[in-house]
């Protein structure tokens, strides 16, 4: 079966053809990053009037680059939350347009549910069963995964997603958005070992993560450096922040992760959403599971963060378990993934 995938949920456009047969075919993405740097954070309606103005062009082209003829599409999947919910509309509107018009079924796709099934894009995908680190700027999870469809919660943040706290400390730093990627690059040039930051959440029992205590542990760290500078914090002490900061983060999502295989007895762990392309978090995980002897699976770097091939791939999956949508435009910008119907039951088996 031949999928178009669309990805609009917040601010990047992905679009991508997956083959159930040839595998993914095509993918592209635009990110609004520039656009939204303006303003320090994403402006949900610029973002959703940007998706109007790239998405159908990008399709278009996607089509005709690659020799891909609209009369092959067989299926169309899109993002149906959680996200914004403009930005959301977008993608389900469009989505289901082109489903009528190309009389081919359409489904919606859960957003997270996109990330966890990214590593199946690679040449050497988990098999099931195993256990989900899902951890980017909204959410930060742990699932344990029998099958598709098939999750049960094992814990989550209680405040901010890593990825969230992640943001708020690039801004006390004074670095520009994105902030993620923006710490990450700067903790390369920290002193180790100047600063330890706490891990939350790690002394006591339980798999739910906790970040806000660890962002004003960070905020009040700066605040005496720029006392101590006369309102100033050198370059060096925003990296030994930055390291500091970082290490706490992994060095907890490490601990967490090692609970959880142990607590379910599982020996394979994944690791999607835009935060997994870390490096510093992927070098703790594979350390970790070495000495767990179990197996640690990501995507690569352009499948971790919102893209097109990941919800290709998902809607691929339920479209072929027989998953169908109605002629109703919806999206969802909550929705727990838990609630998701298993592709067994939708298959019959």
């Amino acid at each position: 079966m031949r999928v178009l995938g669309l990805e609009t949920s917040c601010d990047e456009t992905g679009v991508a053809i997956y083959d159930s047969e040839q595998g993914l075919l095509a993918d592209a993405l635009y990110s609004q990053v520039e656009m939204h740097a303006v303003y320090g954070g994403v402006i949900p309606e610029l973002a959703s009037r940007d998706h109007i103005r790239k998405t159908l062009p990008m399709i278009r082209q996607l089509l005709a680059e690659n020799n891909v003829p609209a009369s092959s599409i067989e299926g169309i999947a899109y993002t149906a939350g959680p996200g914004l919910i403009g930005a959301l509309l977008v993608g389900a509107a469009l989505g289901r347009s082109l489903a009528m018009a190309w009389d081919v079924p359409a489904v919606g796709v859960h957003h997270m549910e996109g990330h966890l099934l990214a590593p199946m894009l690679e040449a050497n995908p988990p098999a099931f069963p195993f256990v989900a680190l899902l951890v980017s700027g909204g959410h930060t999870q742990l699932v344990a995964v029998q099958g598709i469809g098939e999750y049960t919660l094992l814990g989550e943040s209680l405040d901010d997603a890593a990825g969230e706290a992640f943001d708020k400390v690039a801004k006390m730093l004074g670095l520009s958005y994105p902030g993620g990627p923006r710490v990450a690059a700067l903790a390369t040039q920290g002193t180790a070992g100047r600063f330890v930051f706490p891990r939350p959440m790690t002394n006591r029992p339980g798999l739910d993560f906790s970040f806000s205590g660890l962002k004003t542990f960070v905020r009040n760290t700066v605040a005496e450096l720029e006392g101590a500078g006369s309102g100033n914090i050198s370059e060096q002490d925003k990296a030994d922040v930055a390291l500091a900061f970082e290490g706490a983060v992994v060095q907890t999502l490490v601990i967490k992760c090692r609970r959880a295989l142990q607590q379910t007895g599982m020996r394979r762990l994944i690791i999607a959403g835009g935060v997994s392309a870390n490096t510093h978090l992927r070098a703790g995980l594979e350390a970790m599971v070495q000495a767990q002897h179990s197996q640690l699976f990501y995507a690569q770097p352009r499948f971790c963060t919102d893209n097109g091939a990941m919800i290709a791939y998902a809607g691929c999956q339920r479209l072929l378990a027989g998953q169908r949508e109605g002629l109703e435009i919806s999206a969802r910008p909550r929705w727990p993934m838990d609630t998701l119907p298993s592709l067994k039951n939708l298959s019959g088996i």
